[in-house]
């Protein structure tokens, strides 16, 4: 029997637990504080962090909002934001359990919603986001982060079958078109976007899995993309022998109508 997809986000992601919480591009401050700014007076409210992970952003809205929700599938990942949180001596964030398809919160319950590098986790993004503008009030701020690919429909899809082969649970990283245009189907306006491109080498990339046995034969496939000049969106090049490459990444800010 095919294992359930969100039992293996649940796997996949209670094993690597401790190498993504500590992954620089997890623990990145800036991008954190990025989140903060652009709640704006949303994120001095009731906020919820949608797929929290180590609560890494999570704890930054805690500094400044009057209640946090850390909301996650995978146990291990709450208790690293618990923990993470108990060390800032944050004592305004609660942890809840679940699925981002069905929010066990109240219509309108939030004043701000974020989300950071989980679209590509979701079967049915769409479903999400629906289920994102219920809780949100109206007037209320949603923020996410994501990692997009590209525009070119057989880049896009060489790029996610690459991921899928490191990360069984990941399903699909939009296109920024098509995220936008999925945020805006589901009843929000677009205020901003911004993109930018980070720098990331493949040993680290893959190390952050904590599977070695992947290792071997997705660097192998790498290097014959970036022998035969494809980029598969993200670069690609060889320097010296390594393979480095780069994710896109896009930030969205939201409002929900009055």
């Amino acid at each position: 029997m095919a294992m359930d997809h969100l039992e293996r986000v649940k796997q996949e992601f209670t094993r690597q637990a401790e190498t993504f919480s500590a992954a620089a591009g997890i623990t990145d401050s800036a991008l954190a504080a990025r989140f903060v700014a652009a709640m704006g007076d949303a994120g001095r409210g009731r906020v919820l962090d949608v797929a929290c992970g180590p609560g890494i952003v999570t704890a930054a809205l805690a500094a400044e909002a009057r209640k946090v929700v850390a909301f996650d599938l995978t146990p291990e990942m709450l208790r690293r934001a618990r923990q993470r949180c108990a060390q800032a001596g944050h004592e305004n964030v609660t942890f809840k359990e679940g699925s981002a398809t069905e929010l066990p919160f109240a219509d309108g319950a939030f004043d701000g919603v974020v989300t950071r590098l989980s679209v590509h986790h979701f079967q049915d993004p769409r479903l999400v986001f629906d289920e994102i503008a219920r809780v949100l009030r109206p007037g209320g701020t949603f923020v996410l982060a994501d990692v997009v690919s590209s525009e070119n429909t057989e880049e896009s899809a060489l790029q996610n079958a690459i991921e899928i082969l490191r990360d069984p649970s990941h399903t699909r990283m939009l296109p920024q078109s098509e995220l936008l245009s999925m945020v805006e189907g589901a009843g929000f306006d677009v205020a901003s976007h911004v993109s930018w491109d980070k720098p990331r080498e493949f040993e680290e990339w893959m190390g952050i899995v904590n599977d070695p046995t992947r290792v071997a034969p997705i660097r192998t496939v790498v290097h014959a993309l970036a022998n035969a000049g494809r980029t598969a969106g993200m670069g690609l090049p060889l320097a010296d022998g390594r393979i480095n490459f780069f994710h896109r990444w896009t930030l969205v800010v939201a409002r929900k109508p009055e």
